[in-house]
């Protein structure tokens, strides 16, 4: 009887079977390799964030020469309504600067009494000088005003006939400010020395002069609201029709998972575009107009005896005009974008 060869077979297989290695102890000090590899993505998201940006600036404008007429008068319909506000603006200006002349010549006359003699009036002068509101005064005596009214009224000979100077010596004082309640105070106070019989302040002008700048300010404000938002009007009314023209485009885009951002950014670049272009045809059509209505208000101007230039948009003018031209087309792009954005749905 041969044995059986079950158990070499068994002892061979058990020689066959490989050795598993011995278990390597865990390793508590991994390789430090996930903020680099984070911060290299970071860079690179930032580097292509950058291209897109620049790539959409560049084609979008490709897109607006490529019509040149159409986006010429879109361009020029924004320019007409920032002119209009823009023109009243310098407007204000020069009226401002017109303000500030006649603050300069507000003043308050101070008429003495009639005894008073050229002695008092210069101690009364000295005891204007004296108030701290007082910038400076000028004394007018009784034979000084005759002349000056003599010349101002053109009656020489009918006032040459008369026996005594009928007018008193006078005082003009030029206040620190020119605030009427201010001006008002002082004149009290002028009023109460010795030997001044009246003290006469007329700010009617003044006030009323005051009053239309004011007015005019706040019409100046209105108009620039109402025209801001007829060029966001405009531009989005131009942005949308672009959006329905590329809504195919836009779907597919957003069906690989471009997010609103990523379809947005072209639209919001042309709606710059538009801005930059409206502002700067505003700025040459101030220019020309400026340069139209100069020769007319200069001869006007020097047929009163006044020399009067109109005011110009310098650096710092033309600057907040085209930046608020800019933020305008940029605004009225995101809203006309992200309004249709939120009614496409991809298919």
């Amino acid at each position: 009887m041969k044995p059986s060869a079950t158990p070499r077979r068994r002892q061979g297989a058990a020689l066959k079977t490989p050795r598993r290695p011995p278990a390597k102890a865990p390793d508590n000090n991994p390789p430090q390799r996930g903020a680099k590899s984070h911060q290299a993505r970071f860079s690179s998201r930032l580097r292509a964030w950058g291209r897109h940006h620049r790539s959409m600036a560049g084609d979008s404008f490709y897109r607006l020469v490529r019509y040149p007429v159409g986006n010429l008068l879109t361009m020029l319909a924004i320019a007409i309504a920032l002119v209009l506000p823009a023109a009243l603006w310098l407007t204000l200006d020069s009226a401002r600067l017109l303000d500030a002349e006649l603050d300069e010549s507000a003043t308050l006359t101070m008429y003495l009494e009639l005894a008073a003699d050229d002695a008092q009036a210069r101690r009364i002068e000295e005891a204007v000088n004296a108030e701290g509101s007082v910038l400076e005064t000028q004394l007018i005596s009784a034979d000084q005003g005759m002349v000056e009214f003599q010349q101002a009224l053109g009656l020489d000979d009918a006032l040459a006939g008369l026996d005594n100077n009928p007018l008193p010596i006078s005082i003009v004082v030029r206040p620190e400010s020119v605030d009427p309640a201010a001006m008002q105070q002082l004149a009290n106070t002028l009023e109460a020395l010795s030997g001044v019989d009246e003290v006469r302040v007329d700010l009617a002008w003044v006030e009323r002069l005051r009053n239309l700048a004011e007015l005019g300010r706040r019409v100046a404000l209105a108009l620039g609201a109402l025209f801001g938002l007829g060029v966001l009007l405009v531009v989005g009314n131009t942005i949308r029709l672009s959006v329905e023209s590329r809504r195919r485009e836009i779907e597919v885009v957003m069906l690989i998972g471009a997010t609103h951002a990523f379809v947005r950014r072209p639209f919001l670049y042309s709606g710059a575009w538009y801005g930059v272009g409206g502002g700067l045809l505003a700025l040459g059509l101030l220019g020309v107009g400026n340069h139209w209505l100069s020769m007319p208000v200069a001869a006007l101007a020097a047929s009163y005896g006044a020399s009067f230039s109109l005011p110009q948009l310098d650096v710092t003018g033309s600057t907040i005009l085209l930046s608020c031209s800019t933020l305008l087309g940029w605004l009225g792009a995101w809203l006309a974008v992200t309004r249709h954005l939120s009614s496409i749905r991809p298919r």
